[in-house]
């Protein structure tokens, strides 16, 4: 089973636009090496929606090969259009993922049963396990408990990303974990009260520049530690809140670039950080230095 923390992985690009494939590698590599629990590539953080489908394909060729099963390699497949997320999961399924990650349908916004339908089709096409991403704050919808409960019974439906800091509903959702479905925060912000009720760990944005204490955090939480889980999370937990003070991937891409991961650039629409923003970002890296390096 999935646990820990996992990274939800930045696409690195060179100053022409293009994916930057070399320095992905000594991304993949690092988080293989720095306590991961895994790694998910192609998500809302590495600007998914932005790349082609043939950009797509290769970097889940690159990492696959890359990461070689050092950790578990987890794949965003979803898209608006069921057809196009059964395509792609099945592809990434065949190259190698280890997992998919299958958003809900946004702005096309479906009804309950019409969303059943998406996940339960995208499950069975897929040749390894789903993950369902919950994100409202994204999609403009979230998934009802019966949804959830219906697909969480579904033999490739394996657990759910739940990114709607809603605790009230997370809670709801913590009656279906089950040794086949589990759970894991979608916001890094709340990870020790999401794992206090059942969570597996986090889905993490943070984690790109701070995997270890992550990492700690989780390991913290299911060892029963919660009350040092918290500290160290609330020691975090400016940055934490920086790395969203402008939309994400905005913040953390400027954080790794300050740190020297020299991950690029992004692909418009998105476009480079407020100066004031940027200045309290990194102020708040400088404070925090030593406790995440």
């Amino acid at each position: 089973m999935l646990k820990g923390s996992i990274v939800a992985l930045v696409t690195p690009f060179l100053a022409n636009g293009d994916v930057d494939f070399d320095t992905l590698g000594k991304l993949l590599d690092y988080h293989c090496e720095n306590n991961s629990g895994g790694i998910v590539i192609l998500g809302t953080t590495g600007e998914a929606s932005c790349l082609s489908f043939d950009e797509e394909a290769e970097i889940v060729k690159y990492s696959v090969k890359r990461v070689n099963k050092r950790v578990p390699l987890i794949v965003g497949s979803g898209s608006n259009e069921t057809e196009k997320a059964v395509t792609m999961s099945r592809k990434y399924s065949e190259l190698g993922a280890d997992y998919v990650l299958v958003i809900t349908p946004y702005y096309n916004k479906t009804n309950e049963s019409g969303l059943i339908k998406h996940f339960q089709m995208v499950a069975d096409a897929s040749l390894c396990p789903v993950i369902m991403y919950n994100v409202p704050g994204r999609t403009g919808m979230n998934m009802s408990l019966h949804a959830v409960e219906v697909l969480s019974k579904h033999k490739n439906i394996c657990a759910i990303k739940e990114a709607s800091g809603n605790m009230s509903y997370a809670a709801k959702l913590s009656r279906l974990l089950s040794d086949d479905f589990q759970m894991f925060s979608g916001n890094d912000d709340i990870i020790v009260p999401m794992m206090s009720i059942g969570a597996s760990g986090v889905i993490s944005v943070l984690a790109n520049i701070a995997p270890k204490q992550t990492a700690k955090i989780c390991s913290l939480c299911e060892d029963g530690n919660y009350k040092e889980a918290n500290k160290l999370a609330n020691d975090l937990l400016p940055l934490t809140n920086d790395l969203f003070i402008e939309v994400n991937p905005i913040p953390v891409k400027e954080a790794m670039n300050y740190l020297g991961f020299n991950v690029g650039g992004y692909r418009a629409p998105l476009d480079y950080m407020d100066i004031k923003n940027k200045k309290t970002l990194i102020d708040e890296i400088e404070r925090v230095k030593e406790l995440i390096y």
